[in-house]
C-alpha cells in the first residue's frame, strides 16, 4: 500500500484519540490522528512524523499523522493501513482465489472472505504498533470487540469454513508476536480457545517507509 503527498514534521503533543499537534516547516498545526490506540511508547515530545496531506479543500485538518520514528525505525500508526497491506498479502498467498474485502455473515462481518481451489474461509485482521522485550504485543488496550472478533470466527468454525486471525506488525522488527496477558488477558484466553479450535493464527511483519507499508513476510508466534 502506498500514501500520496507526504510530508515530515516534529511530534508536539496528542490533545485527545483523534487530534495531535506536529510542527511543519516551523508552523505548528493541528492534524487528524488516524489510530485510536493509546501509542504512548511512539507518540513522544520531539519525535519524527509522518503525515499525508489531503486532498479535500474542506477538511477541518489538512493533514493525516500515519507514520512516527521510533529508535530510529519507522512504524506505520494508521489503523486502516494493516487491512490494504493484508489485502495484498492474502492475494498473494491465496493465487487463483477470489478475496474479498468487509464480508458479512450471519450478524457478524469479517475483513476479508476467501474462496477458490476448495477454500471458504474467513480473516480477520489486527493492527500491531505496541512493541517490549522483543515482542510485538496486541492490544495495546482492552478490546471487547477483539474477543467478539475471534468467538465469531470460531463460530465459522463449527459451519465447516476455515478461519484466519492475521497480525499485521506495522514495522518491520524482527521479533515475536504475542497476546497481551498484562493488557487483556481475557483476550488471549480467547485467542488461545481459538488455535484450539483450529484457527489458524499468523502474525506477519512488513517493510515500512514514509510513504509506503507492504508484508514482509511471517514471524513466528507465542500464543
Amino acid at each position: 500500500m502506498r500514501y500520496n503527498n507526504i510530508v515530515k514534521g516534529t511530534f508536539l503533543v496528542r490533545r485527545n484519540r483523534f487530534v495531535a499537534h506536529v510542527l511543519l516547516d516551523g508552523k505548528e498545526e493541528v492534524c487528524h490522528v488516524k489510530n485510536t490506540g493509546r501509542l504512548k511508547e511512539i507518540f513522544t515530545e520531539g519525535a519524527t512524523v509522518y503525515l499525508e496531506k489531503s486532498d479535500n479543500p474542506d477538511r477541518k485538518t489538512a493533514y493525516d499523522l500515519v507514520a512516527a520514528e521510533k529508535d530510529g525505525e519507522i512504524i506505520n500508526i494508521d489503523s486502516q493501513a494493516p487491512n490494504k497491506a493484508a489485502g495484498e498479502y492474502l492475494r498473494k498467498i491465496f493465487p487463483g482465489c477470489n478475496v474479498k474485502a468487509e464480508c458479512k455473515y450471519g450478524s457478524s462481518r469479517f475483513d476479508f472472505y476467501i474462496e477458490g481451489n476448495g477454500i471458504k474461509a474467513f480473516a480477520e485482521v489486527k493492527g500491531v504498533t505496541l512493541f517490549r522485550d522483543g515482542r510485538a504485543l496486541f492490544p495495546d488496550a482492552p478490546t471487547e470487540r477483539g474477543v467478539k472478533h475471534v468467538r465469531e470466527l470460531t463460530e465459522c468454525i463449527s459451519k465447516g469454513y476455515e478461519a484466519y486471525i492475521l497480525f499485521v506488525i506495522q514495522s518491520g522488527k524482527d521479533v515475536v508476536f504475542a497476546p497481551n496477558e498484562e493488557t487483556h488477558p481475557q483476550f488471549a484466553e480467547a485467542l488461545r480457545a481459538a488455535e484450539s479450535a483450529g484457527i489458524h493464527i499468523m502474525a506477519v511483519n512488513c517493510d515500512v517507509t514514509a510513504d509506503t507499508m507492504t508484508v514482509r513476510g511471517e514471524i513466528p508466534t507465542q500464543i
